[in-house]
């Protein structure tokens, strides 16, 4: 059995014996549903709901039209009631023989009903003493006219348009929430007995009711007392059906309903309209996002929508945020093979010493090839440290906090540092401290210190025995600029921006080659575009006059800050 079996069996003997993987399948992580590809988008969903919400209030007037159509009632029924009692009072005085009289005069109360009742829609009836009905209104011939109904013909089926609104009006009665009251019922031959309010009246006591009719409209009646010196001689009742209130309802009800259904569908095609334009783009970029990720090469775009709205502004903010993505993934590229380029030298540089070492016995060439190791070692860690620190810059800026420092406070303690380091001999470094408070940032004082530092450093390594090193700093407007020279060979031809690339390095000719990475001055860009401020290098003049052709007497690195 090959050492492939043997593993293989070695794996599944591990398995078998760990109990937590008897029968169970391999975690899969679940793949998030991709919610825009739902046939109706949540997001318009809601914007209809919140629409609808405002149209309820409209509809909402059906149930204040409740409230009104019971107003209208109480006050048809005080107003049955004061014609009760003028009518009763009139029959009182006018209807009787006199003070001691004990009954009503029939034929002066009927044609006193006849001229107070007649023209209204009112009805009245007067019962007597004893019960029985003396006059009805509705049969007293005061209009001389006669009312014609036309009757539908026997037979007939209701048309859909009058089914369709008798269940609309029954629907509309079970919103209304109509009053529980007693079918209105007449006998042919009525007594006082039939109805309550009229026997409460010939007891002393006015009273009213309300009875339902067919059809829907309710009757309201009202009873009052005939009294002669407080002594009952009979009882009025008037009464009235709602109809034309119910017909004034009603066709209130019938036009809300109708606007409200015209706001429905003006409601619905505005929010269709609305999620149409927030919605659909969303999904656009939704789905070109997905493109883009499962996406190979850079074919694949978020849509940049020419719009002057938030829309349009989250379209540009994706857009510019994938392409600074992949800016940051060639940048991740171009930094990995850079790495790698420079590690292989001090590697290969260390395997030929390190087989040279192996094939040679002179004491002085295993010296220098040791040497050589030594150097190549500390080569590698510099490397390494650099590196390190060069791949941690990122993250160290986005977590950290901004605070505001004196930046001149900075400076001067670093001066101070640098002023005491034994490579620096008899360099000087100037720097004029400005007074504590006046030179105020916003930024991470670890790492604009790392960044000062660094100038220093290539200022003093490139400044002969004997120069000047000088730092100034001042106020540019709204910004801070920190301007660091030297007296050293400056910069060659066409290095001005090349110096800030990584690995990229212009040492004086005493150094050793390696000394440095050559990642110091990209790193402190890096730090200083974190920091929304430039830096930029060049050569000095010779002479003051500014003689282009006398070679330059040193470099100025210049640092451009915000400043508070």
């Amino acid at each position: 059995m090959g050492e492939g079996g043997r593993r293989k069996t070695a794996a599944q003997a591990a398995q078998k014996d760990d109990p937590s993987s008897d029968d169970q399948p391999p975690l899969v992580p679940k793949r998030r549903r991709r919610r825009w590809r739902r046939p109706i988008s949540p997001l318009m969903l809601r914007i209809m709901a919140v629409n609808l919400i405002a149209l309820m209030s409209i509809v909402g007037g059906i149930f204040y039209l409740t409230e009104f159509r019971q107003n209208l009632i109480d006050r048809r029924m005080d107003q049955l009631r004061v014609q009760a009692e003028i009518l009763a009072g009139a029959i009182g005085e006018a209807a009787t023989a006199g003070p001691e009289s004990s009954s009503i005069n029939e034929p002066d109360a009927r044609l006193i009903i006849a001229r107070l009742v007649g023209p209204s829609e009112i009805r009245a009836r007067l019962f007597g003493i004893e019960g029985q009905l003396m006059v009805d209104s509705r049969f007293l011939a005061g209009s001389q006219s006669v009312v014609a109904e036309i009757l539908p013909p026997l037979g007939r089926e209701k048309s859909l348009r009058e089914k369709m609104l008798d269940q609309l009006n029954d629907l509309l009665d079970l919103v209304a929430d109509r009053p529980m009251v007693p079918l209105y019922h007449e006998s042919p031959t009525q007594q006082a007995g039939d109805y309550i309010e009229v026997l409460s009246a010939l007891s002393g006591e006015p009273d009213r009711q309300i009875r339902a009719l067919e059809g829907g409209p309710l009757l309201l009646s009202a009873a009052f007392p005939v009294q002669r010196f407080r002594r009952v001689l009979g009882a009025l009742m008037v009464s009235a059906d709602t109809s034309d209130i119910e017909s004034i309802v009603r066709s209130e009800q019938i036009m809300i309903l109708k606007v409200s259904a015209a706001s429905l569908a003006a409601t619905l095609l505005l929010s269709i309209f609305l999620a149409s334009t927030i919605a659909r783009p969303v999904r656009q970029l939704a789905r070109a996002a997905e493109r883009v990720r499962n996406g190979i090469g850079r074919e694949k775009r978020l849509p940049r929508f020419d719009r002057n709205d938030e829309i349009g502004d989250l379209s540009l903010a994706l857009s510019d945020m994938t392409e600074a993505l992949y800016r940051q993934i060639d940048a991740i590229d171009s930094f990995a093979a850079d790495v790698a380029h420079e590690l292989k030298n001090p590697l290969s540089s260390l395997r030929s010493a390190a087989e040279s070492l192996s094939r040679t016995d002179k004491p002085d060439i295993r010296e220098r090839l040791l040497a050589i190791i030594a150097e190549d070692v500390r080569r590698l860690d510099r490397l390494i440290t650099d590196i390190s620190d060069a791949s941690r810059l990122d993250a160290d800026l986005t977590r950290s906090r901004m605070e505001p420092l004196d930046l001149g406070l900075l400076v001067a303690m670093l001066v101070d540092a640098n002023r005491t380091r034994e490579d620096c001999g008899q360099k000087t470094i100037l720097f004029q401290e400005p007074k504590p408070g006046t030179m105020m940032v916003r930024g991470l004082e670890s790492r604009l210190a790392q960044v000062i530092a660094n100038l220093l450093e290539n200022a003093i390594s490139f400044s002969p025995d004997g120069g000047t090193i000088r730092l100034s700093l001042s106020r540019k407007g709204a910004r801070l600029e920190l301007l660091v020279e030297d007296e050293g060979p400056g910069l060659p031809e066409g290095a001005a921006q090349r110096i800030f690339e990584r690995f990229y390095s212009e040492r004086p000719e005493p150094e050793a080659f390696g000394t440095h990475s050559g990642l110091g001055l990209s790193i402190s860009k890096q730090i200083v575009e974190a920091h929304k401020g430039q830096i930029s290098a060049s050569n000095r003049a010779a002479s003051p006059d500014g003689d282009t052709d006398t070679p330059p007497s040193g470099a100025r690195f210049c640092v451009s800050l915000p400043r508070l």
